[in-house]
């Protein structure tokens, strides 16, 4: 059960670490899953939809660069609407994070 639980919760904010990465920096899709699989262990496939739904919605856009190793590479950088729903999404974590921890702590 607990797994179930462990794997709800972390796609429940994959969109939100997402958002934080861009929030730094721009960057391609492969770079953003190679981070969140070694933070918090979330496999690379589940990026890529993720990307594509973040900029049909338009949070995110994409250009290309060239790379020397391959292909060009599409990078990806929050538009402003993208920066709008990162600040609230923050916002609503803060606000979550802090209402399950009184629960928690309130806890016998």
């Amino acid at each position: 059960m607990t797994e179930a639980i462990e794997v709800q919760l972390k796609k429940g904010v994959l969109a939100l670490c997402v958002l934080a990465l861009l929030s730094k920096a721009d960057s391609y899709a492969y770079e953003i899953a190679s981070k969140l699989a070694k933070d918090i262990d979330m496999g690379e496939g589940t990026i890529y939809p993720l990307m594509r739904r973040m900029q049909s919605d338009g949070q995110v856009e994409t250009y290309l660069v060239e790379s020397q190793s391959g292909p060009p590479r599409k990078y990806y950088r929050l538009t402003p609407a993208g920066r709008a729903s990162f600040t609230a999404q923050k916002a609503e974590w803060a606000a979550f994070v802090s209402a399950v921890d009184n629960i928690l702590g309130a806890a016998a």
